[in-house]
């Protein structure tokens, strides 16, 4: 191996990832939209935008450094501020060596300092002559924040510190990181003493190193990376993995790991790829591997990793790759000129771009040209991907490209046994949902096992393929010898039995399955005076809410999980107790949600607006426990919730929805009562009721309608008749599949909790789904 090093092109990888981080890649046609209704999100950016303009603060504010007070205006959006995760963009001809890059300093009279500082106080200092008017303080520093003015953020920073408010780590935070490109280590390091132990002190490691490895300043990197405790970002992480490659240590198998795992493309881990590539570390065959991931990935992350990837093998490749992600089924069909391992490599690739559009059209081109072409294995991992593709689509020839996937595949020397293929997580997966919705007889359940078999450890033991393998040991045990099938059943109820405790959609149909209804876990013991007193006195935590009551849920939510880290059971009822008590019910259920043991299911499950969701779903004939499982799902009970696409209120309803619904229903209705509990809660379930009706009664279709639109889950339900279950696992979009199956967890627990016997999940399922029945009238067209 060569002297390590960070080349001139590890240099120009960089202002690739910039120039594809701006966004001027080439679009390319998703292939899975995304669904027209998400579940809700935090409201935080619609609280920025609302938030009040900046006035003179109430609070006493200490009078700024005279260089903070001349500062000149903070830059306009057209020419942002360099950031900690802006990529270098060098000149071509920058230095090979490891020599770091100089932080941005521009010229005196412009670099705004920090104000005057009190003396300094520990992070649970006691919260001082905080009022209302801090709370202006903290809406105000946050507004300067995201317009980068500095000269508004070094003054609200010197109230919040002066005045000793609970958030003025936070106004410090924002003022360091607003100019973080620019401040040395010994400021860094002063904000870490202010603050130790706290969100904030390790919000800023992070944006710190990610700052100096940007900076390639490594001295600096290995001071600042132990001490990261988040240590959850994946450019920090690959910045580590260069920095043990540059002191001599063999890295190539966790960095390939670190770098195939990446959905898009970021500068740590393409500095590192770059120069792991350049030192020899990375071989040609590794860098096609990452090509082939990347190929899998849908929209404009998946176009900027494959061109990300083409650039360390050259201008030639990654001139290709241009051409190749514009138009793959071109490049298919185009007769190549191109030398043959190159030629070979990029057909496959065009071929998995290709079936994202149209997997027939691929597997035509596959089966007709180039599957004696590229060799076994490209062609196994092309016909994988195009069953995959196939899958998602819902076609039924998914399940014939899966066999021909395993057929092409090299076959093992004599003597040994065929290693499992090289193919992802998701094509598997999507395998095994053909085969449970096309398969025939026995080879649907053989086809079931194989794909789940050959997952990676991790994927297999997640809940639905531990149910749909034993479910496959169960119908397969049926043709085996009396001894051989009693051993298999055994083992394949040992395997449901385990899931059964699992408060899941698939540990209430094991449970089901087994013949013994699921059991709700028994309520703990209530949380102490002791354990509420040392919830509610926690920095961390008072911090998390008081920002949460600012609007600000997502630096709340954030400060909030960070100070879950470590707690035991007891004290995340306690954390969850409180966050209840104060009608935070997001904060409330996804804590109780973390507990491994003391399971409080009531505090997992509250009713608030119980009696007005009762009430809104039985005038219109709907069970109250789907309307609590949806809302639940939806918003957490938070009615103040605004999605990114507009969606409001309880139940998430659009404006236009809104309209039309409660024209339909009479309900009187003004704009501004889409937030309003009651009447969002009236048009909502009455919206509801219509999909409900809709869909013959079918409550996983329903659900399925609610978050995607009504028009996907018709065409979803065509071809052939399935279980619920099968049907509900088959869902294309990931995030409608997992929606549906906490809906309808979510429903069978509240109407337990409600009073009906334990939770049942198969009877609240219904019937087969399948086409609709020609003989009924036609569907009115809903939003």
């Amino acid at each position: 191996m060569s002297v390590p090093r960070i080349s001139a092109q590890a240099s120009v990888a960089l202002a690739l990832v910039a120039l594809l981080a701006a966004g001027r890649a080439p679009a390319q046609p998703t292939a899975e939209p995304a669904a027209s209704t998400p579940p809700a999100v935090s409201a935080a950016a619609a609280a920025a935008q609302s938030a009040p303009s900046v006035a003179t603060p109430a609070v006493q504010a200490a009078p700024p450094s005279p260089a903070a007070a001349s500062v000149s205006p903070a830059p306009s959006a057209a020419t942002p501020a360099p950031t900690a995760a802006t990529p270098v963009v060098p000149s071509p001809a920058a230095s090979a060596a490891l020599a770091p890059v100089p932080p941005v300093t521009p010229p005196a009279s412009t670099v705004a300092e920090p104000a005057a500082l009190p003396p300094a106080a520990p992070v649970n200092a006691p919260t001082g002559n905080a009022t209302h008017a801090g709370d202006d303080v903290i809406r105000d520093a946050h507004e300067a924040f995201l317009r980068r003015d500095r000269n508004q953020l070094a003054t609200l920073r010197a109230t919040a510190l002066t005045n000793r408010l609970p958030l003025a780590p936070w106004v410090d935070y924002w003022e360091l990181t607003n100019r973080l490109s620019e401040v040395s280590a010994d400021e860094v390091e002063q904000f870490y003493a202010r603050w130790p132990g706290s969100y904030v002190e390790d919000r800023l490691r992070n944006d710190w190193l990610l700052e100096v490895g940007h900076r390639h300043d490594w001295e600096a990197f290995k001071r600042d990376y132990p001490r990261f405790r988040m240590n959850d970002d994946r450019s920090v992480t690959c910045y580590a993995t260069l920095v043990d490659h540059l002191a001599g240590k063999d890295v190539h198998d966790t960095a390939l790991a670190q770098w195939l795992a990446i959905r898009d493309i970021d500068g740590g881990c393409q500095l590192m790829a770059q120069t792991l590539y350049d030192d020899q570390v990375f071989t040609d065959a590794d860098v096609w591997r990452r090509m082939r991931q990347a190929s899998e990935l849908s929209g404009k992350p998946g176009e900027r990793a494959l061109r990300g990837a083409a650039q360390l093998l050259g201008k030639g490749v990654a001139r290709e790759m241009n051409t190749l992600v514009d138009n793959p089924a071109r490049f298919v069909t185009h007769k190549s000129e191109l030398v043959t391992v190159r030629r070979n490599e990029m057909a496959t690739i065009a071929l998995a771009r290709m079936a994202a559009n149209d997997p027939a059209a691929a597997a035509q081109q596959l089966q007709e040209r180039w599957q004696h072409v590229i060799g076994p294995d490209n062609a196994s991992w092309s016909w994988a991907v195009i069953a995959k593709h196939g899958a998602q689509s819902l076609m039924p020839e998914a399940v014939d490209w899966t066999d021909r996937a395993w057929a092409a595949r090299k076959p093992a020397r004599k003597g040994e046994k065929a290693a499992p293929p090289d193919w992802s997580d998701d094509v598997l997966a999507w395998h095994a949902r053909a085969a449970l919705r096309a398969g025939v007889g026995n080879k649907r359940w053989k086809d079931v096992e194989r794909a789940i078999d050959a997952m990676s450890e991790h994927e297999r033991a997640q809940d639905n393929w531990v149910y749909w393998r034993a479910q496959a040991e169960l119908a397969l045990a049926i043709g085996m010898p009396g001894a051989e099938s009693d051993a298999t059943v055994a083992a394949a109820r040992a395997q449901l039995r385990t899931l059964s405790s699992n408060v899941s959609f698939y540990g209430l149909l094991a449970a089901e399955d087994l013949g013994a209804p699921f059991a709700l876990p028994p309520r703990p013991i209530p949380v102490t005076p002791l354990e509420r007193g040392l919830a509610r006195t926690n920095p961390g935590l008072q911090r998390g809410l008081a920002l949460t009551a600012l609007e600000l849920r997502d630096e709340g939510r954030r400060e909030w999980n960070y100070t879950l880290r470590g707690m035991n059971d007891r004290d995340m009822l306690a954390a969850a107790q409180w966050a209840c008590d104060m009608s935070d019910w997001q904060l409330c259920i996804n804590t109780s949600e973390r507990t491994k043991v003391e399971i409080d299911v009531a505090q997992r499950y509250p009713m608030p607006f119980r009696r007005d969701i009762v009430e809104a779903a039985t005038n219109v004939g709907l069970d109250p426990a789907f309307v609590f499982g949806l809302i639940r799902q939806e918003t957490r009970f938070m009615g103040n919730m605004r999605s990114p696409v507009g969606a409001n209120g309880l139940m998430q309803l659009m404006p236009a929805t809104a309209k039309w619904a409660a024209k339909k229903g009479n309900i009187p209705y003004r704009p501004e009562l889409i937030t309003d509990a009651s009447t969002n809660l009236r048009i909502g379930s009455f919206y509801l009721r219509m999909v409900l009706e809709s869909f013959g009664g079918s409550d996983p279709m329903a659900a399925a309608a609610y978050n995607a639109g009504p028009a996907r889950p018709r065409r979803w339900r065509g071809g052939l008749m399935l279980a619920p279950e099968v049907w509900t696992e088959n869902v294309p979009f990931h995030e409608t599949r997992d929606y549906v199956k906490k809906v309808m967890t979510n429903a069978a627990i509240y109407a337990a909790l409600l009073g009906n016997k334990g939770p049942q999940l198969h009877p609240r399922l219904g019937a087969q789904i399948g086409p609709r029945d020609a003989s009924l009238p036609p569907v009115p067209d809903m939003p």
